[in-house]
């Protein structure tokens, strides 16, 4: 049986390791989107993150938050800042040695929310 993304990465603890290193390396030092996060409780932003990627990655369902339209409701995200973020996640999944090929398949998912999130 084939290994979903989200085993393959290593499960949910990979995963908060991920999404730890992306927003402390990478989203909140880019001046062009970590505006976004000024006022967000970034313990609860980075739980979860990590709940919703590893659901997107293939693993459990137990992401309980708002819809990806509701969650970015009245933040006006422009397709840029949007390719800023996706692009700041594919840096982080490389970091942690996910292959490129897997890091693609985790964009393209990704991807698939861009209409969800941006101009909201």
């Amino acid at each position: 049986m084939e290994q979903t993304l989200y085993e393959k990465v290593g499960g949910e603890e990979a995963i908060s390791k991920v999404v730890d290193y992306f927003y402390s390396e990478l989203v909140l030092k880019d001046d062009t989107v970590n505006h976004f996060f000024e006022h967000t409780d970034m313990e609860k932003q980075r739980r979860h993150q990590t709940k919703f990627i590893s659901f997107a990655l293939g693993g459990p369902n137990q992401y309980s938050g708002k819809s990806m339209a509701k969650a970015h409701e009245g933040m006006n995200i422009q397709p840029a800042q949007f390719d800023a973020i996706a692009g700041h996640l594919g840096t982080a999944l490389a970091h942690f040695g996910v292959e490129e090929a897997d890091i693609n398949t985790a964009l393209s998912k990704v991807a698939s929310l861009k209409e969800d999130i941006t101009y909201k």
